[in-house]
Formats: structure tokens, sequence, C-alpha cells
């Protein structure tokens, strides 16, 4: 499903990138870079529009012939990009909101590690 998943952090300082492909992570890392501009957009438009509840999905971020870029920024400003292959069509909306749930409550049990620094490098075994 997801060739690539990104942590970024609330200075846009990459915490955790991990690609399937290690030679494709260059590529990635650009992909990622280049969705940040977009994440960042999207949440002036949403201030803009002065609604107090802010949603936390952010939809399809960048799309090109090979992959497709989804973002996810929680409450603390942290962003969570997954990169998908164009190729799956069958992945519905519903479905990616459910990985970055399951990210999101990945990332908040990592927070609550007192052995761990909010905004560290993020490092997996």
């Amino acid at each position: 499903m997801a060739v690539c998943i990104g942590f970024i952090g609330k200075e846009n300082s990459p915490l955790f990138l991990r690609c399937i492909n290690q030679s494709q992570e260059l590529q990635f890392h650009y992909i990622m870079h280049t969705c940040i501009d977009f994440v960042e957009e999207k949440i002036i438009q949403s201030n803009k529009s002065g609604s107090d509840v802010r949603e936390l999905y952010l939809g399809l971020l960048y799309s090109s012939e090979e992959v497709k870029a989804y973002g996810f920024v929680t409450n603390t400003k942290i962003k969570i990009v997954i990169i998908i292959d164009s190729t799956n069509s069958l992945l519905r909306d519903n479905e990616i909101r459910a990985v970055f749930r399951k990210l999101h409550n990945a990332y908040t049990e990592l927070v609550c590690n007192p052995f761990y620094t909010p905004g560290d490098p993020i490092t997996s075994k």
C-alpha cells in the first residue's frame, strides 16, 4: 500500500522518513518537502475560514503518474505524510483515514514515553 511514510515536526524538519525501497528515498524526500508547502497552504486556508474545529485529515496533497501523497496534521502541528503507489486504484479515502488514525495513535504513544523528547528524530528498530 504505502511506499513511504514521513513524520514532519512543527518547524518542518523531518522526524521520521521510512521507505520500502531505499534507492527511491531521495525522490520521496523531495515529495515530502513539496507536500509541506501544500500542508501549510491548507492550514492557512482553514484558519482564514474562521472555524474552530479543524479537520486533521488533509486529503490528497500531491499526485503524479507514479505516486500519490496524502496528508494529516495533528493538533500539535506534527505533519504525517503517506506516499502511495498510484497503481493502487482500489484504495478508498476511509482506508487512508484509518491508516492515519493508527499512525497518529502510534505517535501519541511515542510522545507519552518518558524517554522520548518531543521534536527529536524518531528511531525504530
